[in-house]
């Protein structure tokens, strides 16, 4: 029978191209932030959930960070409980504070955290009402619109989140914070990964989207950038290059790297294996924001 080795041998490869990033990221924290259409793909969940799994396999110290948008907005449909988003930040009153509450750390951040045990790995779930993770206080009214219980992060407990990598274990965060009270605040999930990744000394921040990254043309993907400075990115808002929903992305990836975070990129969640292609291939994918 004669053998095909083309198949093998370009697998073998793939591990060859990918040592000297498993060698460069051992030992280094890299939080990936996941939500939207992102979750909304069983298969898509799976190889990200996958990627993560390696992640931690080969000796780095993954931390996720998720939303649950999609699953909220349906579920406050069913109980006839109406969404309101003013700048991108949902209206939160008690009732729905509570819906919020139960669909992230009761399903989402539950099904995450089996899923990646399924995978052979320890994984944790976690929201910031944890040992008050993730402290806060209410959002202060602006133009004279109040948010109801929206959160301003105050603190992350990095050193907890720390602890748990080094103890062989993979946080996985619902973006639900606390106040002096006690009492729970939503809080935007870019926001909480920016502030996540700086309490940990984070080298890489991943921000999953249904979006390839930065283009110079929005309507033509041959145009992706696929690195920009901080100063550059602040120049292509300026002159109109970005626009539109992602400004706010952008400017969250700003805000990560002047918090510290080395390297903040963009990448395409709905394409398989987007993370292990954006961290240990020399092409990659998306977009990497740097100073």
């Amino acid at each position: 029978m004669n053998t095909n080795y083309d198949d093998i041998i370009n697998k073998a490869n793939i591990l060859v191209e990918a040592l000297p990033y498993i060698r460069a990221f051992y030992g280094k924290f890299v939080v990936v932030k996941y939500g939207g259409n992102a979750m909304n793909d069983p298969e898509i969940i799976k190889t990200i959930l996958q990627d993560v799994a390696v992640l931690k396999m080969v000796g780095v110290y993954p931390i996720v960070v998720h939303g649950g948008g999609p699953e909220i907005n349906a579920m406050l449909a069913r109980v006839g409980v109406k969404s309101e988003f003013i700048n991108g930040l949902r209206v939160t009153d008690a009732e729905t504070m509570e819906i919020v509450q139960m669909i992230l750390c009761g399903k989402v951040n539950k099904n995450v955290t089996s899923k990646l045990g399924s995978m052979g790995v320890k994984a944790v779930g976690l929201s910031g009402k944890d040992n008050e993770l993730i402290k806060v206080r209410k959002k202060a009214p602006v133009n004279g619109v109040d948010y109801g219980y929206v959160g301003e992060i105050v603190s992350v407990d990095g050193e907890m989140l720390k602890t748990l990598c080094r103890e062989d274990y993979i946080p996985v965060i619902a973006t639900i914070g606390v106040d002096e009270n006690g009492d729970s605040y939503n809080i935007n999930a870019d926001t909480a990964a920016c502030e996540i990744g700086a309490s940990v000394g984070a080298d890489k921040l991943l921000f999953l989207t249904d979006i390839d990254g930065i283009r110079r043309d929005a309507s033509d993907e041959d145009t992706l950038i696929p690195d920009v400075s901080v100063a550059d990115a602040e120049k292509l808002i300026e002159d109109g290059v970005i626009s539109g929903g992602m400004i706010p992305k952008v400017r969250g990836c700003i805000t990560a790297v002047e918090k510290g975070i080395k390297h903040v990129h963009i990448i395409n969640g709905t394409i398989p294996h987007c993370i292990l292609v954006e961290l240990f291939t020399h092409k990659g994918i998306g977009t990497l924001i740097h100073e």
